[in-house]
């Protein structure tokens, strides 16, 4: 069933996200059958970071050009499946004010991405809108709107090599920077991080322990004995549902 999409304002969207974003939606509203690809959509308690514990729908998509070796959502890193804008919105539940979209790395969808943050931060739906990212795609030009959680990759993860850093300059004082840690390695890495760049009085600082790897009280002991100003973070949703639960 083919019903009206909902834009919003069609001025206030060219002026606040672009005629490119604008163009691009109305073409995939008339095309109504390939708009973006994704693993998983569900509704959940968001497990991480500064919104941790809040009802959040979760927008997975399919695709990652990254292989970390302590991923958890390998069901995302292939292409995933084609979903419509219509599907999508149709999904997207009144109720939960807080969307994430996640992946895999949902920027390797940029426009797509872009545009939906879009239609979904303006009435009628009005939602708050979490990006979360690999952190080596670039973040420039992201609407100012959207709420960024970005990862540095450490040595363990395998892929440490990428420029994080280039980043920096376009996250908010509000955005996160996720460090995922699995040893003291790791953890020192992400302390030299803190230290050459500033990090702690210029962001939201997350260190969060490789699930059942890295010793949560080992980690809060560090971070207590160092005297960082960083948030430790477990994923709350495996303490409550369990580390191998999906849909969760």
């Amino acid at each position: 069933m083919n019903r009206p999409i909902h834009t919003g304002d069609r001025s206030t969207l060219e002026r606040e996200r672009g005629s490119d974003s604008v163009a691009l939606l109305e073409a995939e509203q008339r095309e109504n059958a390939k708009f973006l690809r994704f693993a998983e959509m569900y509704t959940s308690l968001q497990g991480e970071g500064a919104h941790s514990g809040l009802p959040c729908f979760f927008i997975r998509t399919g695709g990652c050009d990254l292989r970390c070796s302590w991923c958890d959502t390998p069901d995302a890193l292939s292409g995933g499946s084609w979903v419509s804008l219509d599907d999508i919105l149709q999904a997207v539940p009144a109720h939960v004010s807080l969307v994430q979209l996640t992946g895999g790395e949902p920027l390797l969808q940029r426009d797509r991405i872009i545009a939906l943050a879009g239609v979904l931060s303006v009435a009628p739906f009005n939602k708050k809108l979490l990006l979360e990212t690999g952190g080596h795609l670039s973040l420039a030009d992201l609407p100012r709107n959207i709420h960024i959680v970005m990862d540095v990759k450490l040595p363990a993860s395998g892929e440490a090599h990428h420029d994080f850093a280039a980043n920096f300059e376009f996250l908010k004082p509000t955005d996160e920077i996720k460090f995922v840690i699995a040893d003291r390695d790791d953890y020192e890495a992400a302390a030299r991080w803190l230290r050459d760049y500033d990090l702690e009085r210029r962001f939201q600082i997350l260190f969060s322990p490789v699930w059942n790897h890295m010793p949560l009280a080992d980690l809060a002991d560090w971070i207590i004995a160092d005297g960082l100003n960083v948030r430790l973070q477990t994923q709350l949703h495996k303490h409550v549902w369990g580390g191998e639960a999906s849909g969760v």
